[in-house]
């Protein structure tokens, strides 16, 4: 009974009466309030729509940068910063009260006619959405497991330190393969009309999205979370049939790919590079047009836990989806 009491009393302690989860799924707008900065040299930009997680082994991240001059700097940097905030800086001050930071080191880029993407892994990273034996004991008593380092944590809420939206891919290779699933580790260069996707090695459609290099991505209203989440499980070879599916489907204009009926808007995309970054295959791609179905409503987001812990106790919490 004493055991359990203060098993208790120390959860209440470290996370209060919030269910600890790994990460948290929210309901976010077209707009999100966090702000990241990335600093190379004496160079600082704000990158907030142009960032994007992109591989878990090692932790990537990718920047995109279309400007010449900010693009040699980077070239000429030996190593980097994203600093992760929960709004902008006063007076240039990125440090100062950020949630999160990321050391990077330079991985690879893709040069393309209308930027560059940098490939970036995370070195070393700092967190402070709660005090230092806070975050280590909320890591000894929720988080570790063999694979999961306290360092590797560190790294994984810092990159969830900014939502990461969740889309819905749509893949077809013949008239009895419709594949539908859901991902967060992606990204939409929307002014340039590129996008990116990281694939685990692991996901057995991959190898023919290479093959085919056509994919659909799609926006869907957070309120379908649960329909959407049981076709994530299921990274088979045999995906269920169209008279499976929980929902009803429509075609896309271009590709005639299959869609969720309640999405809310689409693009379909021609893949042209494809680059390995660990664990996962990075897709390079390109769209030329979004078909809106309806209007957007709040869209599913990934959020770390510790993150959504820090939002919760300033009373600035996201929706909880």
């Amino acid at each position: 009974m004493i055991k359990k009491l203060l098993s208790a009393g120390l959860r209440r302690l470290l996370v209060g009466r919030t269910e600890v989860k790994e990460f948290s799924t929210v309901g976010i707008g077209d707009v999100v309030g966090e702000k990241v900065y990335l600093q190379a040299g004496k160079l600082l930009i704000d990158v907030t729509t142009n960032q994007w997680m992109l591989g878990l082994e090692p932790l990537t991240f990718g920047v995109w940068i279309e400007d010449a001059s900010q693009g040699a700097v980077m070239d000429q940097s030996s190593g980097y910063t994203i600093y992760f905030r929960r709004s902008a800086p006063a007076r240039g001050e990125v440090a100062r009260g950020a949630l999160a930071v990321a050391e990077l080191v330079y991985f690879d880029r893709i040069d393309d006619e209308r930027g560059t993407l940098f490939l970036l892994q995370v070195s070393n990273s700092h967190i402070h959405h709660v005090d230092g034996w806070r975050a280590r004991l909320i890591y000894q008593r929720f988080y570790r497991k063999p694979n999961l380092s306290f360092e590797k944590l560190k790294a994984v809420v810092t990159a969830y330190s900014y939502p990461r939206r969740v889309r819905v891919i749509s893949f077809q290779d013949g008239p009895d393969y419709n594949y539908i699933f859901p991902m967060d580790l992606l990204g939409d260069i929307r002014q340039s009309g590129r996008y990116l996707l990281g694939m685990r090695h692991s996901n057995q459609v991959l190898k023919r999205i290479v093959d085919v290099k056509k994919i659909v991505v799609s926006e869907f209203p957070a309120e379908y979370k649960p329909v959407i989440y049981k076709l994530g499980r299921n990274h088979s070879a045999s995906p269920p049939s169209l008279a499976d599916l929980p929902f009803g489907v429509l075609q896309t204009r271009k590709f005639g790919y299959f869609v969720p009926e309640w999405v809310e808007s689409y693009k379909e995309v021609g893949v042209l590079k494809v680059l390995d970054i660990g664990s996962h295959m990075l897709l390079f791609g390109e769209w030329t047009s979004e078909e809106v179905l309806r209007p957007a409503t709040p869209r599913l987001h990934h959020i770390h836990f510790l993150h959504f812990l820090q939002q919760k106790r300033r009373g600035e919490a996201y929706p909880l989806v």
